[in-house]
């Protein structure tokens, strides 16, 4: 059986994260803390074996993406399919903005209704029919490889969603941390979950030069040869 091994992570955090901004399309960068996530995770991935990196083509996304690239000598694939949902008006505005000044299109966001659009944005729906293509072209390039796919909450949930069957209504249980490992085995018959919400490496605690290859010697690991 065709099968790949995908890591999924979501970018580190950025100032809208903490603002509870919605960033929707819009092209923000990572803060301080954003950024030491992003190395975190690729010291994290020093040991492992990777055949390629795609990323989201929004500046959070690549800054996450390029500090693994850069550690394992591996180069960038940016990919349109892999952007958060578009979320249209909503767009830079809090949560509270967006309950006060659109009650009722806030409560159908938040019932998750799988047709319904942002004014001006994308669909549940359609998010889902987008990531699942555009992941499943990747990972159907690099049959018996792994491959990194960085990219947005919106993205991991569609992609836990499409590995355990959970319908686009359903109430989120499962964590989308920012910086966090997940994951995921592809096949023809579609996506498995095989781990989610990894954030050990996030602990400041947890000496990664101690548990993990130490990022001189990483380095030279490279990425794997695609052929």
């Amino acid at each position: 059986m065709q099968l790949t091994r995908i890591i999924a992570i979501r970018h580190g955090e950025t100032a809208w994260n903490v603002d509870t901004r919605v960033q929707g399309q819009l092209d923000i960068a990572l803060n301080p803390h954003g950024l030491w996530q992003a190395q975190r995770a690729a010291q994290t991935l020093a040991d492992e074996e990777i055949a390629a990196i795609y990323t989201s083509d929004l500046a959070r996304a690549q800054q996450t993406a390029s500090a693994i690239a850069a550690l394992k000598n591996c180069p960038l694939q940016t990919h349109v399919g892999l952007r958060e949902r578009g979320f249209g008006s909503f767009e830079g505005k809090t949560h509270v903005q967006i309950a006060t000044e659109s009650p009722d299109d806030a409560k159908r966001w938040h019932q998750r209704e799988p047709t319904w659009a942002p004014p001006g944005g994308e669909s549940l729906l359609v998010m889902r029919e987008r990531v699942a293509e555009t992941v499943g072209t990747m990972a159907r390039a690099h049959p018996g490889q792994q491959i990194v796919v960085v990219a947005h909450g919106g993205v991991m949930d569609q992609l836990y969603r499409l590995a355990t069957g959970q319908t686009l209504q359903a109430p989120r249980t499962w964590h989308l941390g920012n910086a966090a490992i997940n994951r995921l085995l592809w096949t023809t018959e579609g996506f498995t979950l095989v781990g989610w919400g990894d954030v050990r490496h996030l602990d400041r605690s947890y000496d990664l030069n101690g548990q993990l290859q130490a990022l001189d010697s990483a380095a030279a690991t490279g990425c794997a040869d695609v052929g």
